[in-house]
């Protein structure tokens, strides 16, 4: 097309449609507008991302073996039984030795929790459906998986499904700064809300404005009601900074989150919550301290450390 008046005005007006659709969808939450046309395309579109990272991916159909660990979720057994014989299907390299790991972790993370997950692959990322940070999943409403339904990884918190289609889904992440999770602290209970900051800290404000709170202090999702979009006890991350409040009634607390969103791959949706608030036990162990080696000096009698010379050849 040659660069005319026409196209130019054609041009504006397409971006400016864009815009309006952006801005509606967002204020329209559960019940945007646009919010058929995004499961459309998902219905449309889903199936061939789904198939183009299925012919380049060796592990898939392993991976699709723990798609059923919701119906044996309290069974760490067989889970661990069915990892050992997942790593020895999937091969002794590089990469493949990587994703073993991140799939040991995620069954472990669904053991301690007691949660029962579907077992997916990130196969997109991108904002073409609106949102700053989300990535598409290769499991959709035929494996189970409902809107609002946590997603979580070997590290902890990931975000929730947002659009789902028959073969894929969508999941907004939880660094996405229109993304909140209320949260609990570990050990002391208090409770506030996280919001998404992008490549930034997350932003927590706790709802007592006077809470202790340090860095190195850990919090976990405090759960929703009927565990929708968020189950109770999944590790969020770690406080790093704490400002002042300077005469507000709130502080600012940055956290750094547990899980690395730009490296996403292995990802688990939980379909079945816990029977019991797991509380702390997804949280990852405390690094133990080393032990601190203290060297003491014992004085002697003249004056002069014990074993030290006293300055003058012995006999002169």
């Amino acid at each position: 097309m040659r660069d005319t008046r026409e196209s130019r005005l054609l041009l504006v007006l397409l971006v400016a449609i864009a815009f309006a659709l952006i801005t509606v969808d967002i204020r329209g939450g559960e019940e945007s507008p646009v919010d058929g046309a995004r499961r459309a395309a998902a219905t449309v579109f889903g199936p061939v991302e789904k198939s183009v990272a299925s012919a380049v991916d060796p592990v898939g159909n392993a991976i699709a073996a723990v798609r059923d660990s919701d119906e044996r979720h309290n069974r760490v057994a067989q889970l661990e039984r069915e990892n050992a014989a997942l790593k020895a299907r999937l091969g002794s390299d590089d990469r493949n030795r990587s994703r073993v790991r991140e799939l040991d972790n995620l069954l472990k993370k669904a053991g301690s929790g007691q949660y029962g997950i579907k077992a997916a692959e990130v196969i997109a990322i991108g904002a073409a459906q609106g949102f700053s940070w989300t990535v598409t999943i290769d499991a959709g409403s035929a494996d189970g998986i409902r809107r609002d339904m946590t997603v979580i990884n070997g590290d902890g918190l990931v975000g929730r499904v947002t659009t789902v289609g028959p073969s894929t889904s969508t999941v907004l992440l939880a660094n996405d700064p229109d993304f909140t999770v209320g949260t609990r602290m570990e050990k002391t209970d208090e409770l506030g809300f996280a919001t998404g900051q992008g490549d930034r800290p997350l932003s927590v404000q706790f709802l007592n404005g006077k809470a202790k709170v340090k860095p190195g202090d850990r919090l976990v999702t405090f759960g929703s009601q009927a565990a929708k979009p968020f189950v109770p006890g999944v590790p969020v991350g770690e406080v790093i900074r704490v400002d002042p409040s300077g005469g507000d009634l709130t502080r600012n607390v940055f956290v750094r989150p547990y899980v690395g969103f730009s490296k996403l791959d292995i990802v688990g949706v939980v379909v079945q919550s816990p029977r019991t608030d797991p509380r702390d036990m997804v949280l990852p162990p405390k690094p133990t301290p080393e032990p601190t080696v203290t060297v003491t000096v014992t004085p002697s009698a003249a004056g002069t450390p014990s074993g030290s010379p006293s300055g003058a050849p012995e006999g002169e």
